[in-house]
């Protein structure tokens, strides 16, 4: 059995006795990383999360493993209140996927290691560049308290990154325009000023996420709850 007293190579045992080799292929055709992957879903990964509990220092063992699962479970069960920046930069040089990108996020919006944000952003690395808008995206769903004016100040990496057409990178600059303008009213106007904006850009990539955004928040489902 394990639990919160098993240590990284117990639980990476573990997780190979859960491996599917056709659920592997399955993630691949979703753009997911599986070059050291086991075919693990994640309402199973959170399940084994749940047992083994947090345990900050065991993260980074299981983070070293290099392993599709044991990184997601060591995103699961690292303790935000101990987690540096430092940590959070030495990860993000391992990410290459999606997936782990917009798990990490949600761990380091948790952390609130805000000010990697900009830094990420300004990083030329694809997954990590990713990394800076799903935090910001993170940030204007799961931060209800937070004063919408620092919400709103992400808006300028929104613009200055809108023209990089990699493909993970463009979405989620997508995303986080969108997220914002979901937030609430007073974070509308300003998002949806911007998305117009962009939809006419010169540029294809500022285009489409303009575009995109636009007809998601002037959606009437949306413009009715946030009325």
């Amino acid at each position: 059995m394990i639990g919160p007293s098993s240590s990284a190579a117990e639980l990476i045992a573990h997780l190979e006795t859960l491996r599917s080799e056709e659920n592997v292929a399955a993630m691949a055709r979703f753009g997911i990383a599986t070059g050291r992957a086991l075919g693990i879903s994640n309402p199973d990964l959170r399940a084994v999360a749940r047992q083994a509990k947090k345990d900050h220092v065991r993260a980074m063992a299981l983070w070293r493993s290099d392993i599709r699962e044991a990184r997601l479970l060591a995103l699961y069960t690292a303790e935000p209140k101990r987690l540096t920046k430092e940590e959070a930069r030495n990860w993000a040089d391992d990410f290459n996927s999606w997936e782990i990108v917009d798990c990490a996020a949600d761990l380091f919006v948790e952390a609130r290691l805000d000010e990697l944000i900009s830094e990420f952003a300004d990083d030329e690395r694809e997954f990590v560049r990713r990394t800076a808008f799903a935090m910001i995206a993170g940030a204007a769903v799961h931060r209800k308290k937070e004063p919408d004016a620092a919400i709103l100040a992400l808006m300028p990496l929104i613009e200055a990154h809108s023209a990089d057409a990699r493909n993970f990178v463009r979405k989620a600059v997508n995303w986080s325009l969108r997220s914002i303008g979901k937030r609430n009213h007073a974070c509308h106007a300003p998002a949806l000023a911007l998305a117009k904006a962009l939809a006419e850009s010169p540029d294809k990539t500022a285009r489409w996420i303009g575009k995109d955004a636009v007809r998601e928040l002037t959606g009437e489902k949306l413009l009715a709850r946030l009325r």
